[in-house]
């Protein structure tokens, strides 16, 4: 999916013409959609799914749900795309976790061992500073994990995340502070292991 490769971001306004355009197969407006948000969809797909094809598929999928339910007036904007769009998202990506829990096939243990960064395109320190970090992420419960992907990795704010949680505000920013002190409490305790 080429129109992964840049990350912008457009006012209100902007988007309610978007969608217009595109809900009448506008070429150019689709593009500009996928430009958009295609890259946060993929990044919140892959930071739980962990599999770049997987997250590729995931958010392609989305695109076609989107362009299904806006070519057929089945969407109407109200100033909420973005949370409709990330709630589908994150819908896709339970799907599939629940999918890959029922067609489970055991794992060779030695299958789990991290896998050497590439020296060339990530330094050492850098790709052991991520493994640390997916690691630590890992570990946290679905929950909080949730709240920082949709937080961190897809870039939402945390009015938008609250309402595809259909949490309050408040309680969200509690969480996500709880979340990450949980992290945190993670990635001390791994290095405190590893220093002793």
């Amino acid at each position: 999916m080429h129109a992964m490769t840049r990350t912008t971001t457009a006012e209100p306004h902007q988007v309610d013409s978007l969608l217009e355009r595109a809900a009448d197969h506008d070429d150019n407006a689709w593009r500009e959609l996928i430009a958009l948000y295609a890259r946060r969809v993929y990044a919140a797909a892959k930071a739980h799914i962990a599999s770049p094809e997987l997250a590729e598929e995931i958010t392609q999928s989305v695109f076609v749900t989107i362009a299904e339910q806006l070519t057929t007036g089945k969407y109407v904007e109200r100033g909420r795309f973005e949370s409709w769009l990330f709630r589908i998202a994150m819908n896709r990506v339970r799907d599939e976790a629940r999918r890959a829990k029922r067609h489970a096939i055991p794992t060779d243990p030695a299958s789990f061992d991290p896998i050497p960064a590439d020296p060339v395109s990530v330094p050492a320190d850098s790709a052991s500073e991520l493994t640390h970090l997916r690691t630590a992420l890992a570990q946290l419960p679905e929950a909080d994990r949730t709240i920082i992907e949709l937080r961190h990795h897809a870039a939402l704010p945390f009015a938008t995340i609250a309402t595809i949680l259909e949490e309050p505000v408040g309680t969200l920013l509690a969480r996500h502070h709880r979340a990450l002190r949980k992290l945190r409490s993670i990635m001390e305790s791994a290095n405190e292991g590893t220093t002793q």
